[in-house]
């Protein structure tokens, strides 16, 4: 098997740092890839720096034409990247799918934006001193940006980073997962093709050590990284003068009130509680459900969760995939073992066979357990039930984590309740805390960080205002 190049400035290259990429059901090797040396990064760097010019200035229409392109390029090879993001990432191949459904419409939405990044006219005559002036602000791409990314997405999330800056004219230099550095190799190949700078864009999977001129350079301007906390707020004291966004994860909360489509609330939570093992970001986690509920909610997600098909995620039928690795996986049983150990009562689930982590569902906890106030990233869901909606409001709050959180209830003055006093990036009415379509403002507060992604709000992140005052007398 020869390994796969990376991808520097508009060459591919290989090294004798040669990383495996293994099939995370069944552990054999899938594929290998060529890692790049720090010396490579600073390479990377540089041609993002010396393309600037080329980029920053590229008409408008022309960027939004690469990206189209890129985009078509995408919807060609649908199948084949599914089944790619399936086995690098364990993703079931119906979610795989869904993955490349919205990387198409990631790039869709920037290739417009790419047309649409404005400024304004400012009137200057507010005050004498301002009379026959004219004030003009427009947005400059803000320069080379480092993007680090993670494997629960390789393919979209990437495309949340890089899409945004294409649009906006600035080089990147990516480093993808370490673990499903396959899909992001895979859209260096399209990018390529697509007619962008060749020096604006280098994908160089490498090692921490590696990495690290990503964080430290002063060449680069901004700083994107998707991640764990642990991690990622060390990079704010790192990056020295650029600017950073921080996506950081976080337990998401969900309130089931009495008034709800019940049935629905259940169905969305068996599908963005479980799907892909858990391992998103916004997954559902902490579900509170009002008491006259509770007991029928509970008996009827309780079946329907043991129903759920556990296996080979290449598997047309497969529900729920494998666990990025069994580390992972231990690291979510053993928490559960805590809980039990202290009262609570695990209804499903709790247990593994490698990777493979058991749907589970978990009662009777108490707010201090891991399962709830850590972030489990794992097919687990605890629920709790409430008497007053306000408690449940506060419940949900009551996390170190604000990314988003979901309220199934027909009453909009207890729906506009949760939106002023949940402190999250946002709040999803009748739906789930995973409900996101690719062009929203998403980000979180507290230890889910700060920025925002959703590509009209990652150019503003990506691009600078600058004003010309003209005198016209």
């Amino acid at each position: 098997m020869t390994p796969k190049p990376f991808y520097l400035a508009g060459e591919w290259r290989t090294s004798d740092d040669v990383l495996p990429v293994r099939n995370k059901y069944d552990g054999t090797e899938y594929a290998s890839i060529c890692r790049a040396s720090r010396d490579d990064v600073l390479q990377a760097i540089g041609a993002a720096t010396e393309a600037l010019p080329q980029t920053r200035f590229m008409p408008a229409y022309k960027r939004s034409e690469v990206l189209a392109r890129i985009t078509a390029l995408i919807r060609t090879r649908h199948e084949e990247l599914s089944r790619q993001l399936a086995v690098e990432a364990g993703k079931p191949i119906r979610t795989a799918r869904q993955e490349v459904d919205r990387a198409v419409l990631t790039f869709t939405v920037a290739s417009e934006e790419a047309k649409r990044i404005s400024g304004e006219l400012l009137p200057m005559d507010i005050a004498a001193p301002g009379e026959n002036r004219v004030g003009l602000v427009k947005r400059f791409a803000i320069g080379p940006i480092s993007a680090i990314t993670p494997f629960n997405f390789p393919l979209n999330l990437v495309a949340h980073k890089v899409a945004p800056a294409l649009a906006a004219g600035c080089p990147v230099v990516l480093r993808p997962a370490s673990a499903t550095p396959l899909s992001s190799l895979s859209l260096a190949e399209m990018i390529h093709e697509s007619g962008y700078p060749k020096g604006g864009f280098s994908v160089v999977p490498c090692s921490t050590d590696a990495a690290e001129p990503l964080i430290s350079d002063e060449r680069l301007k901004l700083l994107t990284f998707t991640g764990s906390p642990a991690v990622g707020w060390p990079f704010k004291n790192k990056a020295g003068h650029k600017r950073i966004t921080l996506e950081l994860g976080g337990n998401a909360g969900v309130i089931v009130h009495h008034d709800a489509d019940v049935p629905f609330a259940i169905q969305r939570i068996l599908t963005f509680g479980f799907g892909y093992a858990g391992q998103s970001c916004i997954s559902v986690q902490r579900v509170f459900v009002h008491s006259s509920i509770y007991a029928a909610f509970l008996d009827q997600l309780v079946t329907q969760v043991k129903a759920l098909h556990v296996g080979d995620p290449l598997d047309e039928t497969t529900d729920v995939g494998p666990m990025i690795d069994e580390a992972s996986a231990a690291k979510v049983e053993e928490w559960v073992r805590e809980a039990v150990a202290h009262g609570a009562t695990v209804l499903t689930g709790g247990t593994r066979r490698g990777n493979l982590m058991q749907p589970t569902i978990v009662t009777a906890v108490q707010h201090e357990m891991k399962v709830c106030t850590q972030e489990v990233f794992a097919p687990l869901v605890t629920i709790v039930p409430y008497d007053d909606f306000k408690d449940a409001v506060h419940e949900v709050d009551n996390s170190d984590y604000g990314l988003q959180c979901g309220v199934f209830t027909r009453d909009v003055r207890n729906i506009w309740y949760a939106f002023e006093h949940i402190e999250v990036g946002g709040v999803i009415a009748n739906d789930v805390s995973t409900y996101r379509i690719d062009h929203m403002p998403y980000g979180g507060v507290k230890l889910s960080g700060f920025g925002r992604e959703g590509i009209k709000y990652a150019i503003e992140e990506m691009t600078e205002p600058k004003l010309l005052v003209m005198n016209m007398a």
